[in-house]
Formats: C-alpha cells, structure tokens, sequence
C-alpha cells in the first residue's frame, strides 16, 4: 500500500510540546490513532445499523452501560 502525504494544522503549544520529544515519529503515531479512530467510527456506525427502528430509550442504555462496566471492572479486579 502505497503512503500519501497528508497535511494538517495543530496549535502552536502541541508543535512545540512534540518537539521535545524527537524521538518519537509522529507520522505514524499520527497513523495509529488515526487507524484506532476509524475502527471506533465503524463499530458506532454498524450499532447505529443495528439500532435503527429500536425501542430502546436513553434510560435502558444507560443501565445496560452500567452493567457492561461493573462486568468489566470486576472481571480486572477494580
């Protein structure tokens, strides 16, 4: 697969915080999270799918959430 440049803007501040960390190759550190964003954006948009015509209301989402995080948390022991 072949790379193409791509620019954008950030703040002042950010460029000059990278900047003390030389080491660190930002373009594929940009990559990464831009790779992680995509994924997050597939999976909202296949639940999007999935919900479409549903019943559910914000309340009983927010009770399954709650379930789903005490499961992971006790699960790693927090």
């Amino acid at each position: 697969m072949a790379n193409v440049n791509v620019t954008f803007s950030i703040p002042e501040k950010l460029r000059e915080e990278m900047g003390q960390f030389a080491d660190v190759n930002w373009s594929r550190t940009a990559t990464e999270l831009l790779e992680e964003k995509i994924k997050r954006l597939r999976v909202l948009k296949r639940l999007e799918k999935l919900l479409e015509g549903s019943k559910m209301t914000d309340e009983d989402v927010e009770r399954i959430a709650s379930k789903v995080k005490e499961g992971i948390a006790k699960r790693h022991g927090l």
